[in-house]
């Protein structure tokens, strides 16, 4: 954010106006007696008659019980750092995986750790990964001076390809970086064959799976590779409260790792000083109710239901999807910039080309209101797209 002088003027004269008159001294009396100062209009989400699905978002999130503790945390512990919360949650997240607090480092959003793996990594070496997957944080030292990602191509169904990503790890590879499910495929890979892989592939170099889907799947803890790291391997793992438990604007997440990888990587960062309150309130609140999760999860399902049967009725495809997100494959002509494109033109937010699969387009599931306008949308998206 730039910082405007005089905008800071403005508002400091308006709100000493307001609450202490002539005087120019504001107090939390006189603050509290302006009422008759207006709140500022910030739109924080979509504007009304706009879907947005292009974000992975949980919209039906805070749940009720997570609003309630941000209201409570905003109002009792918003004046006050949040090392306490915090030091909860991280006891929390340790419990429930067995593992000790130094296993654990909690951050703004998964983002943020994982970028602080990739800056810790590539002051070590290089970092592999499969030709597409959600590669923001690993590209982030790149912007520094750091290596280019070595990448390997996916399989033919645009699986992540577990043989050639091990075959590829040599003495330059610091970490290999895995999604599961991946974004933007939306696939899962085959338990047994991620875990013998992990386990092998640890041996050789520090082995990153981002699990920020995790809990959309069904049987999500079975798919998950963090038993691995009580069991000692060279593992990382990262997970999100951004999205079943529909929490991306309060930006909480946390990595799991050995005491010795946790520390390695927390030295790229601040620790408990990118956390916030009111997001620690909502994901203490949000971390064990499965109520929610049960919503949230039904919700995904019928939406993903609903872009299925419009992609069919359509006479394209999509590939399976495990997340809240369907990966259409728009035919041999077809162009996923022109349907974004398209589709923001009746209203509808989606994501475009990823790298060269330009056939490739992403949607997230959304509000099923919301759905239901990019399912009508679709045929005529898919004509303005031929068309350009």
């Amino acid at each position: 954010m730039t910082y405007n002088p005089a905008r800071r003027l403005f508002l400091g004269g308006s709100l000493a106006a307001t609450a202490a008159g002539a005087t120019g001294i504001i107090t939390p009396a006189a603050l509290a007696a302006g009422s008759s100062m207006a709140a500022p209009h910030v739109m924080y989400g979509p504007q009304a008659g706009i879907a947005k699905l292009n974000a992975n978002e949980n919209p039906y999130g805070p749940s009720p019980a997570a609003l309630k503790a941000i209201a409570e945390a905003s109002s009792t512990g918003g004046a006050y750092y949040a090392y306490q919360a915090g030091m909860y949650l991280t006891d929390m997240i340790a419990e429930e995986y067995g593992l000790k607090k130094e296993n654990v480092a909690i951050t703004a959003g998964s983002s943020l750790i994982l970028a602080f793996a990739a800056y810790a990594a590539t002051s070590k070496g290089k970092i592999l990964g499969p030709d597409l997957f959600w590669d923001t944080t690993s590209k982030a030292p790149i912007s520094q001076g750091g290596p280019d990602i070595v990448r390997v191509p996916n399989t033919a169904d645009l699986d992540i390809d577990l043989d050639a990503l091990y075959n590829a790890i040599d003495g330059n590879i610091a970490m290999v970086h895995i999604c599961n499910p991946n974004n933007p495929t939306g696939k899962v890979l085959d338990t047994k064959k991620l875990q013998d892989f992990c386990i092998k592939a640890s041996k050789k170099t520090l082995v990153l799976v981002d699990e920020a889907y995790n809990e959309l799947i069904s049987d999500g803890p079975a798919h998950s590779m963090i038993p691995l790291i009580n069991q000692g391997h060279n593992i990382i793992v990262a997970r999100t409260f951004s999205k079943i438990y529909g929490l991306a604007g309060m930006r909480v997440g946390y990595m799991l790792g050995s005491e010795e990888n946790i520390s390695f990587i927390n030295q790229y960062g601040l620790g408990g000083y990118s956390i916030n309150q009111a997001g620690l309130a909502a994901a203490i609140a949000s971390f064990k109710d499965e109520a929610f999760k049960d919503f949230s999860r039904d919700k995904v399902m019928e939406a993903k239901d609903m872009i299925m049967s419009a992609v069919k009725a359509n006479g394209l495809t999509a590939l399976p999807s495990a997340t809240n997100f369907v990966f259409v494959n728009l035919g041999d002509n077809g162009d996923a910039n022109a349907f974004r494109a398209a589709m923001e033109k009746e209203n509808v937010l989606i994501r475009g080309q990823y790298r060269t699969y330009k056939p490739w387009s992403r949607v997230s599931t959304g509000k099923i209101e919301d759905v239901k306008m990019y399912v009508d949308a679709m045929p005529k998206a898919l004509e303005a797209m031929y068309r350009a």
